[in-house]
């Protein structure tokens, strides 16, 4: 039997999956750091909204590479949730850019999309 975070994970993934390459037609939610390097995202999808993440160096964009120099050979791992999880799930979800791991609110997300924000820009 499924764990219920495994059961979560596998229901946002799917609704991602079914957008392909149209994702970003569905995009609620960027969040960005102050030099401007993507955290995270949050898509609209039948499922309900769904928060997504690269966590570890990774590459930026589709013609970036990782920046082995700096970090590591190791590419990030993707970390897909839905957000408005069961009342006994985390709050906190899992982000990386250049500036290092950090944390995101399920709640503060939530807000900022309630409020109509597109972007979220961290301290």
């Amino acid at each position: 039997m499924l764990s219920r975070s495994k059961a979560r994970y596998r229901k946002a993934a799917a609704a991602l999956a079914e957008y392909g390459s149209h994702r970003s037609d569905h995009q609620r939610l960027a969040v960005r750091c102050q030099h401007g390097h993507h955290l995270a995202f949050v898509y609209d999808t039948p499922s309900g909204l769904v928060y997504w993440a690269i966590t570890g160096p990774h590459a930026h964009g589709s013609r970036d590479f990782v920046d082995t120099p700096h970090h590591a050979a190791t590419r990030g791992k993707e970390y897909v949730d839905l957000l408005e999880a069961e009342p006994y799930a985390d709050d906190e979800v899992p982000a990386w850019c250049d500036c290092g791991p950090r944390s995101l609110s399920r709640a503060a997300l939530a807000r900022a999309i309630a409020d109509e924000r597109r972007t979220i820009h961290l301290p």
